[in-house]
């Protein structure tokens, strides 16, 4: 089931605008999380705010917000305040430009959302704008206010429908040089180099995020099912540290060796089925039952096909095309 929309509005390009509606593109609703209780009673526990000074839980009528200048000094804001100089939302997503989509850092990229049509009335301006984008291969840049906060947002053609990705702003972006510059210039010797490219050659896939599975969100739904079925878990078994590097071509070729015997045992040895955790004790299933994951996959498409080849684009971009900077 699709999640509600969470913003309405207009999406605005020159004098053709169309209603658009904004949703999550991602959720951690599934994501393992545990309440804090108490041991003797089992009963969920709430925070108090305490004032460390005096030791009393402060209510939040007696609570109010300040913006640290000194080691014991603060600027206190009233929410009041803080409400009448918040960016009014216009409830409409005015295209400011278009850009390669090459040129935008990774780095800025913040919170996804997918953008569709609000009804059937604004598709055919929608699929204008969202066409025009693709033929050109370009991406939108705009503003919206989500949260009472003024957002930079890039629009990317993506199938039928747009994502929408807010932007952070440049001083909230760190500058790679105070990182990379320390980093000393290095001849590669051309026989190492050929191997490393071997070695990514052998390890050349298509991206599909369903390969990755979240062994610590697995490990703690089967310590989960283990206690509800009083057993012991099924721990995962401990990974081996990386030994020594003493010969880094003795490596290279000793990785190259190791990849050529791990793909033949693969080929020798018939693929098991992926089994998705649940924090449900396990029940019986009839003869003829069809996994539920391998039934969803048959009805749905894998959703990363859909998607262009702009999403693989390179991270950063040459200094000549104009990459936002962060302001110092």
């Amino acid at each position: 089931m699709a999640a509600r929309s969470n913003w309405k509005g207009y999406l605005k390009l020159s004098l053709v605008s169309c209603p658009v509606q904004l949703f999550p593109a991602t959720s951690s609703k599934d994501r393992v999380a545990f309440h804090l209780l108490n041991r003797e009673t089992g009963n969920r526990l709430r925070r108090k705010l305490v004032d460390p000074e005096t030791d009393e839980a402060v209510e939040s009528d007696a609570q109010v917000k300040g913006y640290q200048v000194g080691k014991t000094e603060y600027v206190l804001v009233e929410e009041e305040e803080i409400d009448k100089v918040a960016i009014e939302s216009s409830h409409t997503i005015d295209i400011e430009a278009f850009v390669p989509r090459a040129q935008i850092d990774e780095t800025y990229l913040d919170t996804p959302y997918y953008l569709a049509p609000d009804g059937k009335m604004g598709e055919e301006a929608f699929a204008v704008i969202r066409d025009a984008m693709r033929d050109k291969n370009v991406v939108g840049i705009g503003r919206v206010v989500l949260y009472r906060r003024e957002r930079p947002i890039l629009l990317e053609p993506v199938g039928k429908g747009l994502v929408a990705t807010t932007l952070r702003y440049a001083y909230e972006v760190r500058d790679d040089e105070d990182y990379f510059d320390g980093i000393k210039d290095v001849e590669v010797p051309e026989e190492m180099l050929d191997l490393a490219t071997h070695i990514i050659g052998r390890k050349m896939a298509d991206f599909d995020p369903k390969r990755f599975e979240d062994r610590y969100q697995n490990a703690l739904l089967e310590l989960i099912e283990a206690k509800r079925e009083h057993r012991p878990a099924n721990n995962p078994a401990p990974v081996s540290k990386p030994s020594n590097v003493v010969s880094l071509m003795d490596a290279l070729r000793r990785s190259i060796a190791n990849d050529q015997e791990a793909g033949a045992k693969a080929a020798e040895t018939p693929a098991k089925p992926a089994r998705k955790a649940s924090a449900k004790p396990a029940a019986e299933k009839p003869a003829g039952a069809k996994p539920a994951a391998e039934k969803a996959a048959a009805e749905k498409p894998a959703k990363a096909a859909s998607k262009p080849a702009g999403k693989t684009a390179a991270r950063r971009a040459p200094a000549a095309t104009g990459r936002m900077r962060r302001a110092s």
